[in-house]
């Protein structure tokens, strides 16, 4: 299902958070619950994965996660305040070690001149604070951006969990 590159993060994610005991949730806006479904796809990720959020609507990112209503309004939910927002309130809501949250637009529609297609915000939350990035994958395909952004997300939980052990 996924390719070679995502499926070894995946593994380094799981690998890590086994060795450490740690676990991890999801809060998915435009990826739809594939990082997750990277994550399980690993073998005995089941000890540490508690599981994902798929907030794709605005209220769902409100009333799931907690995320603040008038910071979706203020700064549009494809930022990076609310990519932050979500994987803080994945964290406390899950009450795990390390959550990961992507918002983003998939396209092929809905894109603007500020925030064009292909504008995805990932932000990863640990004990230790929360780390953003924000990706421009430009013109994939609603496939591909969709991909490019689990493999990012993939790529930000290892570099949260390479810190957490720093």
């Amino acid at each position: 299902m996924f390719d070679e590159a995502t499926r070894q993060a995946a593994g380094h994610v799981i690998a890590i958070l086994l060795d450490r005991g740690l676990t991890i949730a999801t809060a998915e806006s435009c990826t739809g619950g594939l990082i997750i479904g990277a994550l399980t796809e690993i073998p005995g990720s089941s000890k540490a994965v508690y599981g994902g959020f798929v907030t794709y609507a605005n209220e769902a990112k409100v009333t799931m996660i907690g995320v603040d209503e008038a910071l979706i309004e203020e700064v549009g939910a494809v930022s990076g305040q609310v990519a932050k927002a979500m994987a803080e309130g994945a964290r406390h809501t899950a009450m795990v070690d390390i959550a990961i949250a992507v918002t983003g637009i998939a396209g092929p529609d809905g894109g603007s001149a500020k925030k064009p297609v292909g504008l995805v915000h990932i932000a990863c939350a640990t004990a230790a604070g929360t780390s953003h990035v924000e990706r421009r994958f430009g013109a994939l395909g609603r496939q591909g951006i969709r991909a490019a952004s689990v493999e990012a997300a993939l790529q930000l939980a290892l570099a949260c969990l390479n810190l957490e052990a720093a």
